[in-house]
């Protein structure tokens, strides 16, 4: 396949023209002239400079990687149809759909935009974190940025024992037993040859309590309603969790909240301080 240089530049610019502030948490402000967004908001949002931006919609400069069209299409806020365009007018296959795809789906982002006074994160089916809030870094650190299997929190969970730090002694036992089955679960759809299997067979080798657990061929566990954490500032946190699933991408939006009143409550206005130094 080939670039498609103007047709690349005619998509970005109508993508940024009807793609509107609000759309993405930004203020409009009174002096706005431009329709939509302008080049350096929304090089801000798919993590690229301006000039770079600019060049690919006066169809010159490099011809952008993967890597940069999947960062493009989720600052955009594109539908998984015009992902896929958009990897073809830039020469590229479009990538797997699905659940082994890491795009978003335009209505999620919006949603999960407007969480600000709460922990959330999206996740795919394996527990790989795929976004998170400010308060949701603050709860838990910042999880995204972690490299291949260690993005997904049950495969943490068995390789790096400061992962268990976070959450209360008493539930690490069915906490284990909990990622085990949910990845039993995800296999047996996906197949053994499915991102789930390969999974498996490096937590096979690398933890001695994982291949026990494996062994016992449980299956269908559900995550208890309330989670309790134990925040390293904060101490104890009991959060309740709403899911929120993409049954297309099989994503899931997950939100922390605890009871009004509540000495939890208390301690998630204290998080939304710590939020706020992590984005700074």
């Amino acid at each position: 396949m080939t670039i498609d240089r103007d047709g690349l530049a005619d998509f970005l610019r109508h993508r940024r023209t009807v793609l509107q502030p609000e759309d993405v948490r930004l203020p409009r402000g009174s002096r706005r002239r431009t329709d939509g967004l302008r080049r350096e908001e929304v090089a801000a949002l798919c993590h690229m400079s301006a000039d770079y931006f600019a060049r690919l919609e006066r169809g010159t400069g490099p011809v952008p990687s993967e890597q940069m069209i999947a960062s493009i299409a989720q600052g955009l806020h594109l539908s998984v149809d015009e992902r896929d365009h958009l990897f073809r007018l830039a020469g590229h296959r479009p990538p797997a759909r699905g659940a082994n795809s890491d795009h978003i789906s335009p209505g999620m982002l919006r949603i999960f935009d407007r969480l600000e006074d709460t922990p959330a994160e999206i996740v795919t089916e394996l527990g790989e974190t795929l976004r998170q809030n400010a308060l949701g870094i603050a709860l838990t650190g910042d999880t995204m940025s972690r490299p291949g299997p260690e993005r997904s929190i049950g495969f943490r969970w068995f390789v790096d024992p400061t992962v268990r730090e976070l959450y209360a002694q008493e539930d690490h036992e069915y906490l284990s037993r909990l990622w085990v089955s949910g990845l039993r679960g995800v296999q047996s759809i996906r197949g053994r040859e499915s991102r789930a299997g390969n999974y498996v067979d490096l937590l096979v080798q690398r933890s001695a309590e994982f291949r026990a657990l494996w062994e016992r061929q449980e299956i269908g566990l559900r995550p208890r309603e309330t989670k309790n954490f134990v925040h390293p500032e904060l101490g104890a946190l009991e959060l309740s969790c709403q899911t929120l699933v993409d049954p297309v991408q099989s994503h899931a939006l997950l939100v922390y909240t605890a009871v009004p009143g509540s000495e939890s409550h208390e301690k998630l206005q204290l998080l939304s301080m710590l939020g706020s130094r992590a984005v700074r």
